[in-house]
């Protein structure tokens, strides 16, 4: 009898099968409305800052491109720019931070998923590596305009991220399904919390890197500067050994900094202690739920794409059955206004130009129709992020915290809107949890 019981309690010990809910979590409605929201408010935030148009672009007939294409196929990438800038600086186009790199960032993810799709992972990397080189072009030659739009971005994604890791966390204890209005309240009042999680081991970066710094400024003085190099350089060591254990906890407790502030209700310092404390505690049960989750979530975006290609596809099909007709230009009237869907570009291709204004109106409205269609799918790459993320949280929670998995952060606000008798139960289950 001991014999038959044990294969089913082995296998209710193995936690990692718990990730595998995350899709269904990340598919919630109400968590695809909130970081649909969020992504439009940073996409009108990008479109509304591009107004300023400080990227320099060649003439189109030189087929040379903006700066930053100069930027990453140059041999010497700055004095490449600078010779751009000042060669096309008056008679070439402008255009604008935010619209260069989506651009640029659209044509690596695409090369990168049709790599994935051809087994070439190194093909994969090198795209990656590729747009966080962009990056650096754009926080090195338009640093105000990034700096500000960072600060924008990074807000928004506080309250999208903490609202669907609340979310999520409430429903993985609880199995409750709190609705939108709720989990961005919470998110709301967490905000400061949420905002600085991220931002603290940056300032912990250069609280470090200063002394540092200043020991390499002495090191300029002559005669004596290699004297004090050489003197302080244990102090330089060990403040490099500090810097890598912030950077490693800081880079691989990133997804675990706003599911502690969901689950736990903690602050900013410890949500930080939380996340390199479950990083240095299981390092590879760290790394295996993440690579798990990773893979899971590539396999979930591909049906998610492939079902919104098949969405469009299908809609455009049966309309050309039945729109034949053509434009004074003789073109068909489908194809000047809804460009021919692609799988690797749900936008389609671009379309024949429209030959009346009520033609350029209906390619306006199909676009931010198709618009609406693309981004619903990232939006489902964002809540599985988030969900798996709290998923992860709680498993390293349990294990190194010896938290129970039902165990979560409940507001007063919450305990009040509960029965008597469900709010008896809670703060006889969970004292700790009620502040």
């Amino acid at each position: 009898m001991a014999d038959q019981k044990q294969p089913p309690q082995l296998f209710e010990q193995l936690l990692f099968p718990r990730l595998f809910q995350a899709f269904r979590l990340a598919i919630q409605p109400s968590k695809l409305v909130i970081a649909l929201l969020g992504l439009t408010v940073i996409y009108l935030a990008g479109q509304a800052m591009d107004l300023s148009r400080t990227v320099v672009v060649a003439p189109p007939a030189e087929e040379i491109g903006s700066e930053l294409d100069v930027y990453m196929t140059s041999p010497s990438p700055h004095q490449a720019v600078l010779e751009f800038r000042r060669q096309y600086q008056a008679k070439g186009l402008r255009t604008g931070v935010f619209s260069t790199l989506w651009s640029f960032g659209s044509q690596k993810f695409h090369a990168a998923l049709r790599e994935l799709f051809d087994l070439k992972f190194t093909g994969v990397a090198r795209n990656i590596v590729d747009y966080f080189k962009a990056l650096g072009w754009a926080f090195r030659y338009h640093y105000a305009y990034c700096l500000v739009f960072a600060v924008i971005k990074l807000a928004v994604i506080a309250v999208v991220g903490g609202a669907v890791c609340r979310m999520a966390a409430l429903q993985l204890a609880r199995g409750e399904k709190p609705g939108p209005i709720q989990a961005l309240r919470f998110s709301v009042k967490r905000f400061t919390s949420l905002l600085f999680a991220p931002l603290l081991p940056v300032a912990i970066l250069v609280v470090l890197g200063v002394p540092i710094g200043l020991v390499g400024l002495a090191g300029n003085i002559p005669w004596a500067g290699e004297l004090i190099v050489g003197i302080f350089s244990p102090l330089v060591l060990a403040l490099g050994l500090c810097m890598a254990v912030a950077l490693v906890g800081a880079v691989a407790g990133f997804n675990l900094m706003f599911p502690a502030v969901a689950y736990d209700g903690l602050d900013a310092f410890d949500a930080i202690g939380s996340s390199f404390s479950y990083v240095f505690n299981r390092p590879w049960r760290m790394a295996f739920y993440t690579a798990l989750a990773a893979v899971y979530g590539a396999v979930c975006y591909i049906v998610v794409r492939f079902f919104a290609f098949l969405l469009i596809l299908v809609a455009h099909t049966t309309l050309s059955l039945c729109l034949w007709k053509e434009n004074p230009s003789g073109v068909n009237k489908l194809s000047a206004i809804w460009p021919e869907p692609r799988f690797m570009n749900l936008l389609g291709l671009e379309s024949a130009a429209p030959a009346s204004w009520t033609e350029s109106v209906a390619a306006v409205v199909v676009y931010g129709s198709l618009w609406v269609v693309a981004a619903a799918v990232v939006s489902v790459v964002i809540t599985f992020y988030f969900s798996a993320n709290t998923i992860i949280y709680s498993l390293l929670r349990h294990k190194v915290d010896n938290a129970a998995l039902d165990d979560v952060y409940i507001e007063s606000r919450d305990l009040e809107n509960r029965p008597a008798a469900a709010t008896s139960l809670l703060s006889s289950q969970a004292p700790n949890n009620c502040r």
